[in-house]
């Protein structure tokens, strides 16, 4: 919505919006993780679709206000919906529930014990992508270049 309603001069985002331009700038890692006294940590063996979806998932709200849009695997009995990455990771540290989160955020946590990926047969690790549009193009403001500038230079290719 700040794209195609203007109210933004730069925007990452997972998707650009038809009519828009946008920029590459990196794939984020989302690893399926858990505390290590989580119970499907305890089953001791590969997990299934089945196991998630009798245990609470963590999920980060989409900002959107009009059309929000659901994505990667929803399938838990019981989700708890919460407004921030930040959220999503305390709430899985603390045992009570699992989630995918972005593995550069939780890798030191994972170092240290803290969490653990989740034994999953299969979708355990998937890539999203991050794009950046300016959304107003050629009459964006300095501030807007420049911020899309240091971007473009300081991420990987």
């Amino acid at each position: 919505e700040a794209i195609t309603e203007g109210t933004a001069d730069l925007v990452v985002t997972t998707r650009v919006p038809a009519g828009f331009l946008g920029d590459w700038l990196m794939d984020v890692a989302m690893i399926a993780v858990a505390a290590p006294s989580h119970p499907l940590q305890q089953m001791q063996r590969t997990l299934t679709l089945d196991d998630l979806t009798l245990h609470t998932q963590i999920v980060v709200r989409d900002s959107g206000r009009r059309q929000q849009r659901d994505e990667g695997w929803l399938g838990a009995q019981h989700r708890w919906t919460v407004g921030g990455i930040g959220a999503s990771r305390a709430a899985v540290l603390a045992g009570l529930a699992y989630a995918w989160l972005p593995s550069h955020l939780v890798a030191a946590d994972m170092e240290q014990g803290r969490l653990q990926p989740l034994p999953l047969a299969t979708g355990g690790l998937r890539q999203m992508p991050l794009y950046v549009v300016l959304v107003k193009g050629e009459i964006a403001g300095p501030a807007a270049r420049k911020a899309l500038e240091l971007l473009q230079r300081h991420l990987p290719r």
